[in-house]
């Protein structure tokens, strides 16, 4: 415990006892101890004897006098180190010689503790000895930390790897939220609040304004979303980014060539779309990669591929082509369309390139959505348009048209072949779902069973998909409907992808009630789960048959709104920043 008192001159418990054991008076051998070791100060010697009219041992006195000092002392380090003067971390590095021996005191180990941490470059045979104690290394502070970090990668690698281990499961545990609602989804938090987060400020904190620390970061990210594809490394990547933006850490953000198109196109997820006036400072920043520097393409991509960014630019293209139909123009004469769908693809591309090292942008894939797919799609906006106002005429003008169920063969093949293709026909889906069109949804649903990639059956689809579902919830009460949901979409993979399992079950927990009885005792047989089936599943498909128990022991009244759907059902859509004006 008193480790380190005789390096400095100071007698210890030891020399006490030796003193002891050779001494033929001890009570004047403690005398001289307590004079030699106590506080030299010569009027204090005189007023000792009040203490002990009063009762207070001399180990309390002594004890709050050292606290105090420790106190002074390490407010005094701190006053040295914020000051101005040119021999300040000399003084440092002096106190610091003196006082390491103790550092295993833990009554001492504060003052050292304090020393080091405002010492901008710490002795490396010092940091050596804190990295090489266990105990030490948990204590000292993230200061000196970095200092250890920034030649360790291996020891950096083992402190920031729970980290994101945790960030991804928090991100998972959002998509397979219990909550489903239009309003409240994954992509509702804004960027500042997502920023807010535990992970991110905890690795904020850790890389401080070492840049590099930073760049280790960033290449666990890249290589753990090359290892696994999972697109919550990317979403970490522009956080992380912009959470040292937020903090003014201009050391490191004056050197990340991505930070001022990262800052851009945060802008525009806050407003969940991307106006002409930012689309052309992005686009300012991709024509401005010079030839040396195409590296950089593999970062911007990165951040492209985030799920918010992606989620930015599709709903911006939905609203694109709703103006372009309004106006009659062709799509592939819009600038802003050709460069959303050049940073969409530039952003679904991004595994390939880093994976690949061949940091070229794309050769203009979306050429081909433009000219075919989306002339495709618009077809199909086209069917929809014609049937609703034959809908509305009168009875003696109307002809025999019925609601076409085919889809166009390019529409199709796209879907399948295309991702950016893919992505923009599936935010399509959600787009006829959020206007609660049944016929065009019971068209489209069938045909994404087969998509790029399986992209339809992707974790952040099927959340948003289920969440605007409630938005049809009376429609579940129609066999028809609720086969086209199940038999013809869910049911098809929800064997081989428990993920899809999972999903329908967080469905049919708030939408029981409303589904056909007859049909609801059919699916419960068939998404019964199997026995190798994880804990989630089995957790979801118990609390589904408490729900059907409890509802047949006291059935809800035939009027009553389930309350997910409270406030949700407008005539017309709310015009939004990031929801279309005018239905596709």
């Amino acid at each position: 415990m008193f480790a380190g008192l005789p390096e400095l001159g100071i007698s210890n418990g030891e020399d006490l006892k030796e003193t002891l054991t050779n001494c033929t008076e001890p009570l004047k051998a403690i005398d001289q101890f307590q004079m030699e070791n106590g506080i030299l100060l010569p009027t204090l010697q005189s007023a000792l004897p009040f203490l002990d009219l009063h009762g207070t041992p001399r180990l309390e006195f002594h004890q709050s006098v050292f606290d105090e000092l420790r106190e002074k002392l390490m407010e005094r380090v701190a006053i040295i180190a914020e000051g101005k003067e040119e021999d300040r971390y000399g003084k440092l590095e002096e106190l610091l010689e003196k006082s390491f021996p103790l550092v295993k005191m833990p009554s001492i180990q504060p003052v050292v503790m304090q020393v080091l941490k405002h010492l901008p470059k710490v002795p490396e045979k010092k940091l050596k000895m804190v990295m090489a104690d266990k105990e030490l290394y948990k204590v000292c502070a993230v200061e000196v930390k970095r200092q250890i970090w920034q030649d360790n990668q291996a020891l950096f690698g083992d402190e920031v790897s729970p980290l994101l281990k945790q960030y991804i499961v928090e991100k998972e545990a959002a998509l397979f939220s219990s909550d489903l609602s239009i309003l409240h989804n994954f992509f509702s938090p804004s960027p500042k609040t997502r920023r807010q987060g535990e992970v991110v400020l905890k690795l904020t904190q850790m890389i401080g304004k070492n840049v590099k620390l930073y760049d280790m970061v960033l290449q666990f990210l890249r290589t753990l979303f090359l290892r696994t594809r999972n697109v919550h490394y990317c979403t970490l990547r522009a956080e992380l980014l912009m959470s040292l933006h937020d903090l003014d850490i201009s050391e490191i953000c004056s050197v990340d060539p991505c930070h001022k198109f990262t800052w851009c196109l945060d802008a525009c997820i806050r407003e969940k779309f991307v106006d002409g006036k930012r689309a052309r400072e992005l686009q300012g920043f991709l024509d401005g990669v010079k030839k040396g520097q195409e590296q950089v393409l593999g970062d911007l991509s990165m951040i492209l591929c985030d799920p918010f960014a992606c989620n930015t630019l599709v709903l911006s293209i939905m609203r694109n082509l709703q103006e372009l139909l309004s106006q009659e123009a062709l799509p592939r004469d819009s600038s802003d369309l050709m460069l959303l769908l050049r940073m969409l693809s530039l952003g679904q591309g991004a595994w390939d390139m880093i994976d690949s090292q061949v940091f070229k942008e794309p050769r203009l894939p979306h050429l081909y959505v433009v000219t075919r797919f989306l002339p495709a799609m618009m077809s199909v906006v086209v069917d929809d348009h014609t049937f609703t106002v034959e809908q509305k005429l009168p009875s003696e003008e109307k002809s025999s048209l019925t609601y076409p169920t085919t889809l166009p063969d390019a529409f199709n093949r796209y879907l399948q072949e295309n991702r950016v293709a893919c992505e923009m026909g599936l935010y399509y889906v959600l787009h006829i779902a959020k206007l609660r069109n049944k016929n065009a949804l019971q068209r489209l649903l069938p045909a994404l069973v087969e998509t790029y990639n399986d992209m339809a059956f992707g974790d952040i689809f099927l959340h948003l998909l289920t969440g605007h579902l409630t938005l049809l919830s009376d429609e579940f009460g129609s066999e028809d409907f609720c086969s086209v949901v199940f038999d013809g979409f869910l049911l098809t993979s929800f064997s081989s992808k428990e993920n899809v399992h999972r999903h329908a079950l967080r469905m049919l927990l708030h939408l029981q009630h409303k589904v056909l009885p007859s049909y609801m005792e059919t699916l419960t047989k068939t998404l019964e789960p199997p026995k190798q089936c994880s804990e989630p599943v089995k957790e979801l498909y118990t609390q589904l048959m408490e729900k059907l128990e409890a509802q047949k022991k006291s059935p809800p009244p035939p009027d009553e709104t389930p309350s997910l759907d409270l406030g949700l059902h407008p005539v017309t859509v709310p015009t939004t920043a990031s929801t279309p004006t005018t239905p596709i």
